[in-house]
């Protein structure tokens, strides 16, 4: 298996890679299609070729990019040593929340300061300007690099996981007592953990001895890790399946997260002046649910939890599962929030006319889609900040990659639900000739109807949260902060 410094230096490489390729789409005349002749408006398609290197220079970041957020976040936890995760969940909260804070940051450095230097400065240069920044995050790296806790690298999890369900299912007709006496399981060299826990308890049977003579070779190994494993591989195992439903309620999240065009037709409508003379790009509103987010970490960081801790007279701290909560409530608020916008800005458009001009600016102004978008902004950071340090910290150390890159699936799968969930209702409402509420135009449909069945969503998913967070039971350490509670 690779250290994860080896792999964040080489996915570093590789996006600064496939970042060069796809400045060279700009700069080199026979990477891109000819340009169109403007009297006669023909334009040339692209070739093959072309088409190829483009999409090939597209994946290559897109892979980059994606790997080295998980590996990245997961190297920074390494850094911290694991006696912090204890003892001061302080730290590698603030650890999280300013990571997620650099990263929401450097959304809002894309969308705004590189994309005015693509538009009025040539794309040569706009693409030139990310793969020079990719070169600097690499020297950084390097320079770097003698400070670095820089763990060995484990057997594969995903085979180790594999190695688990097929011994628990090979070894199905042993029986479990809750009672260890006289049970022997396989241990692993310089582990701590002596005993499975009794959660999930049919994955014990993975990791029983039966025969010490067959079973262990005689440098205490097992000599068929498909049929034996260590105590540590079933625990493993068990930290991920527990934090399945869990992880699941944050999809929901992400599918709200995720309607991106909407919002964009809808502050197209709307007078976006500020002032006589400048007018805020419809485009460009989501960037407020960035500065939302920013701007949420700072004050939680420097100014609620110490006024919090002031009052109470001791350290102020929310759990991660809390947080979480939160987060999931916000997001419910905010589409909810949306639906009544929405509801309002349809019968204004109505009322004035342009029921058939979906492009037709109505008398209300967009900054009435501030409370949609900073809401989101909260709800995104609260969840994916508490989601992080909650795989992180509840995960073994060995399982930080996986505990790393959980939020990044669930935002993929919470995408594609989306598209399924926007798919599906468009059918529905479409049927007899009736206009789509999904419909291109946004006058004559129904978005504060969709709207409305997301809130019911993420009403249940409060619910479902709820309830799978109470059988999930306390976090790490917060038996330990019970116990101190109750002492007299």
């Amino acid at each position: 298996m690779i250290p994860k410094f080896k792999r964040v230096d080489s996915e570093l490489y590789l996006s600064s890679l496939g970042m060069f390729l796809f400045w060279l789409t700009s700069v080199i005349p026979q990477a891109r299609p000819a340009p169109c002749v403007d009297s006669n408006s023909i334009c040339r398609s692209a070739e093959m070729f072309q088409l190829f290197f483009l999409c090939f220079s597209l994946g290559i970041v897109a892979i980059g990019a994606g790997a080295i957020r998980s590996s990245s976040l997961a190297f920074g936890s390494d850094q911290l040593k694991r006696e912090v995760y204890q003892e001061n969940a302080r730290l590698i909260e603030r650890y999280f929340s300013w990571y997620y804070a650099s990263y929401a940051s450097s959304i809002l450095v894309a969308l705004t300061c590189l994309v005015y230097i693509q538009v009025n400065m040539g794309w040569a240069l706009g693409f030139g300007a990310p793969v020079l920044l990719m070169l600097f995050s690499t020297l950084l790296i390097y320079l770097g690099t003698p400070f670095y806790v820089k763990l060995k690298p484990k057997s594969s999890l995903i085979i180790g996981f594999f190695q688990v369900i097929v011994a628990s299912y090979r070894n199905r007709c042993l029986r479990l007592s809750s009672q260890s006496a006289g049970v022997l399981y396989h241990q692993k060299k310089g582990s701590t953990i002596v005993l499975p826990s009794e959660k999930l308890r049919f994955l014990n049977k993975a990791c029983i001895v039966q025969d010490p003579q067959l079973d262990l070779s005689p440098d205490g190994e097992a000599t068929d890790p498909w049929r034996l494993c260590t105590v540590d591989q079933v625990e493993e195992l068990k930290a991920l399946l527990k934090v399945v439903p869990i992880w699941f309620t944050g999809v929901v999240l992400s599918i709200n997260i995720s309607q991106n065009t909407f919002p964009v037709l809808q502050a197209n409508t709307m007078d976006r002046h500020i002032g006589s003379s400048f007018e805020i790009p419809a485009a460009s509103f989501g960037i407020f649910a960035v500065i939302s987010a920013v701007l949420w970490i700072v004050l939680y960081d420097c100014l609620i939890l110490p006024i919090a801790s002031k009052l109470t007279g001791k350290p102020a701290h929310f759990s991660t599962k809390e947080r979480m909560g939160f987060g999931l409530i916000l997001s419910f608020l905010s589409v909810l929030v949306v639906a009544v916008m929405e509801g309002v800005r349809r019968s204004i458009a109505i009322k004035e006319g342009y029921s058939d001009d979906p492009e037709g600016v109505i008398p209300m102004s967009a900054m009435w889609l501030l409370p949609q978008n900073s809401l989101t902004g909260f709800a995104g950071a609260l969840h994916a900040i508490g989601q992080n340090e909650f795989y992180i910290s509840e995960f073994p150390r060995s399982m930080s990659s996986v505990a790393a890159s959980l939020l990044g699936v669930g935002m993929g799968v919470g995408s594609l639900l989306a598209s399924f969930i926007m798919s599906t209702i468009d059918n529905l409402t479409k049927r007899g000739g009736e206009e789509s509420w999904i419909s291109s135009n946004i006058n004559k449909g129904h978005y504060d109807y969709y709207y409305l069945v997301l809130a019911g969503f993420s009403l249940v998913n409060i619910l479902c949260y709820i309830v799978c967070s109470k059988a999930y039971g306390p976090c790490k350490g917060e038996e330990e902060e019970v116990m101190e509670e109750e002492k007299p």
